[in-house]
């Protein structure tokens, strides 16, 4: 005999739902997709055929980055008065490149308990079959549709030390692995994931300049996860020690300043102190 799901108290809960595939969804999300008064979708229909398909009958609210303004002071007012609403993207977890933050804080600032529910994610479940270090990344959600501003994203993130995450759409793909290659380095490795938890999952291992010619790539359709290996830390400047310097000497004696640059940015702290002693007769 199945148990029945624990009683559910008010508030909100951020519940994570299957990327593709439907059998990912969590007993704990099912649980409160029953349980709860209304769910807040960023797509109705999306939401409705998951709901469908675990035979759940609900109403769904169309929560996105159009409504937010006009919906929020409505649903924190449903939610003081002790409702409990599950907050859903299309896919995955709520948040991630998806609306929902202004909705939280806001929740979180009147005192209204929030609840994750977590489950699937693209970004990891690609990190997890990448073959990329693991250890340390940092998600960087979608890049601009433009070129020359795509670009400048990736410039600030080429010496980051950690594997990057980003999501792509098919028909910038091709242009965005260009771009990445111009200014990562053709050589510097990555992974594309496609479709994943899906029939035509795939995951394309290579470097950038490869997976930027391959014809598999050039326009492919569904969800797409770029993954690309960690960068180099680049040496410091004359100049970035003089801005830590700088910084530092707002609130630290010279001496103080200098041992706190040398340790950050590993440099020698002699020559730092000289340094500083010279700035602070500027300032």
């Amino acid at each position: 005999m199945t148990a029945e799901p624990p009683a559910l108290a008010p508030g909100l809960y951020v519940v994570s739902t299957p990327i593709g595939n439907l059998r990912d969804l969590t007993f704990r999300a099912l649980d409160v997709l029953t349980a709860c008064d209304a769910v807040l979708a960023e797509d109705t229909r999306v939401t409705a055929k998951l709901l469908a398909h675990y035979n759940l009958s609900k109403r769904v609210e169309r929560y996105d980055d159009n409504t937010d303004e006009r919906a929020r002071p409505k649903v924190l007012a449903a939610l003081e008065a002790g409702r409990r609403l599950a907050l859903v993207s299309d896919a995955g977890t709520p948040l991630v490149s998806d609306p929902g933050y202004r909705l939280v804080r806001e929740a979180a600032a009147r005192g209204i308990s929030v609840w994750p529910v977590p489950g699937p994610s693209a970004a990891l479940a690609a990190l997890a079959i990448a073959g990329l270090p693991s250890d340390r990344f940092l998600f960087a959600g979608f890049p601009a549709p433009k070129s020359a501003a795509r670009r400048t994203l990736f410039e600030e993130l080429a010496p980051v030390r950690a594997t990057l995450i980003f999501y792509e759409t098919g028909p910038r793909l091709a242009e965005s692995l260009a771009d990445m290659a111009a200014v990562f380095g053709g050589e510097r490795e990555a992974v594309v994931a496609r479709e994943l938890t899906k029939l035509h999952e795939t995951c394309i291992r290579g470097t950038l300049a490869g997976l930027a010619a391959d014809p598999r790539l050039a326009a492919p359709k569904g969800e797409i996860v770029v993954l690309v290996g960690a960068g180099q830390a680049r040496a410091a400047t004359p100049e970035d020690a003089d801005r830590a310097l700088t910084d530092a000497l707002t609130r630290l004696g010279p001496s103080e300043a200098a041992s706190e640059v040398s340790k950050a940015l590993g440099l020698p702290k002699r020559e730092l102190y000289r340094r500083a002693l010279a700035l602070k007769g500027s300032v």
